[in-house]
């Protein structure tokens, strides 16, 4: 049985290799610094007396949706669809001459990807807004959180329009996207050699 999974395992590496799109990781432009621990990717960004940091993890970030449809719609012959990693992120920004740190916590609402052409809408939604003790590793919960489903649109627009400003915008967001689906694809052909490795060792 572990023989058939290890050769298993070799045929699909080999197959992901040949449809691994990046091999190295794409940049995003505008300045960002990348920084990457396991599955979980730092981008970081300094301007005028402030530091941008956005932060997510590829874990479970490939909606699940995609894929269920595909097998019940896809005729023999098509390719399998390209799976793309949308993660939660977390922006944080931070003044240096304050003690807090402002933080977004941002996703891609399922329904919004893939809808071309309406230049209007974002593809990216503020959920939540706080503020944070800077340096701080742990957030504290009982800081205030203000969370975006009841919100006035009008500062709504301004905390995307603040974002925007500092380098968060549609433009960050797709590359963002581009981003994380070759750390997720990159991570995954990583696990599979693991996987055969641990499943060969005797």
């Amino acid at each position: 049985g572990d023989k058939a999974f290890a050769q298993f395992l070799t045929d699909e590496i080999k197959e992901e290799r040949k449809i691994q799109k990046h091999k190295s990781l794409p940049k995003v432009s505008g300045g960002w610094e990348l920084e990457v621990h396991g599955t979980e990717a730092k981008l970081v960004r300094k301007i005028a007396g402030e530091k941008i940091t956005v932060t997510f993890n590829i874990n479970n970030s490939i909606p699940p949706s995609a894929e269920e449809e595909t097998q019940e719609e896809q005729k023999p012959d098509e390719q399998e669809p390209d799976l793309t990693s949308t993660p939660n992120f977390v922006v944080e920004v931070i003044k240096d001459d304050t003690k807090q740190t402002l933080v977004f916590d941002c996703h891609y609402p399922e329904d919004e990807i893939g809808h071309e052409g309406e230049e209007e809408s974002d593809i990216f939604t503020i959920r939540e807004v706080s503020f944070q003790p800077t340096g701080e590793s742990d957030w504290k919960d009982t800081n205030y959180t203000l969370n975006t489903d009841s919100l006035d649109w009008a500062l709504y627009d301004h905390l995307m329009d603040f974002l925007a400003d500092r380098g968060v915008d549609n433009t960050f967001a797709d590359e963002l996207i581009e981003l994380s689906t070759a750390l997720e694809h990159q991570e995954y052909i990583k696990f599979l050699e693991d996987l055969k490795s641990f499943v060969k060792c005797q």
